[in-house]
């Protein structure tokens, strides 16, 4: 069951995407949270008429106002779009729009009026094409809450993956994978999965970066020069780390049994296995932000955006997943 104290901000993400088409599939059933869009309400009028679905915008004047949880109903904190929408074709006019509805979730987030936000996906390149520096979520949501050090960890049943580098050319990877920035990833990882899931004493897999973890250092140094020196320092303070692995055993079911995460050095190296395993069921977690903020697995698919096809798995899962972090905070 969903705690009625619970009010969850949501924003769809790319308005010419999946994103709202996901939030009226959310808004079709009762909710016990009381769950706000922040967007442009005849964003979801417009694409609830597309899909012809009965649909009735509440909109709100505050974000304190009482929030509808009826079926077919959504409140609604407006914000307003910079040019019309049309589905499947974004345009870098509605870039800062799609910023001003993150700016509003994170304020509402750190002044206590949400308990936390969800977003819908987003379109990196367009955000680009409007002239704003834009490498995803994570990063902007660090820099608006003026956090120094966040780290990324998706979650599906049974995998909980989190990563060294991000959004960064693989090329760039190697210079990335310092001791000093594997120990702040991995205390902010330790620290996240003691605070937002309750486990007291976690064990985290950390993988190499090389093939074989290097081989001993004959197929790369960074295991011995960086990964190993890092691990050895945090396991004098109580840190519970297996490896480094090599990254193509560190998935096998056997090694999953006895570990709380995976720690992966780059994107590609870990979020292939756990989307194989749960993609629309994974949830986008950021660690170490002073709010909560969860996400979808899966990008704008402009393709099947106003047709009906989408589906909303992971967008549900990220709000659980938001639901449940909050409760454990609170009994924290």
């Amino acid at each position: 069951m969903y705690d009625t104290a619970l009010r969850i901000a949501l924003t769809p993400g790319e308005p010419a995407g999946i994103g709202p088409d996901l939030c009226l599939q959310l808004a079709s059933q009762d909710r016990d949270v009381e769950l706000v869009a922040i967007c442009d309400p005849s964003l979801l009028q417009t694409r609830a008429g597309i899909l012809h679905l009965p649909f009735t915008v509440r909109v709100l004047q505050g974000r304190t106002d009482p929030v509808t949880t009826r079926a077919g109903e959504l409140s609604v904190l407006p914000v307003p779009m910079k040019s019309p929408v049309a589905c499947g074709r974004p345009d870098p006019a509605n870039a800062r729009y799609i910023l001003d509805t993150l700016d509003l979730a994170v304020s509402g987030c750190l002044d206590g009026a949400f308990a936390a936000m969800v977003t819908g996906p987003v379109n990196k390149a367009v955000i680009n094409e409007a002239g704003i520096p834009f490498s995803g979520h994570t990063e902007y949501l660090a820099a608006a809450t003026r956090t120094g050090d966040v780290v990324m960890l998706l979650a599906t049943p049974g995998l909980r993956v989190a990563l060294a580098t991000t959004h960064v050319p693989l090329s760039a990877v190697s210079t990335l994978i310092t001791a000093q920035r594997l120990t702040v990833v991995l205390r902010i990882l330790h620290a996240g999965l003691r605070k937002n899931f309750g486990i007291e004493h976690p064990i985290i897999s950390v993988c190499g970066l090389n093939p074989h973890a290097g081989e001993g250092g004959h197929m790369g140094r960074e295991e011995i020069d960086s990964i190993i020196p890092a691990m050895q320092v945090l396991r004098t303070e109580g840190l519970r780390l297996i490896g480094p692995l090599p990254a193509d055993t560190a998935f096998t079911p056997e090694r999953l049994r006895e570990t709380d995460a995976v720690l992966a050095m780059y994107h590609d190296q870990g979020l292939p296995v756990l989307k194989h395993l749960g993609f629309g069921r994974a949830v986008n977690i950021t660690l170490g932000l002073p709010i909560i903020r969860t996400s979808v697995d899966h990008g704008t698919a402009l393709e099947l955006a106003g047709t009906g096809k989408a589906d909303n798995g992971s967008l549900q899962a990220a709000l659980q997943s938001a639901i449940e972090i909050a409760r454990v905070r609170s009994c924290g």
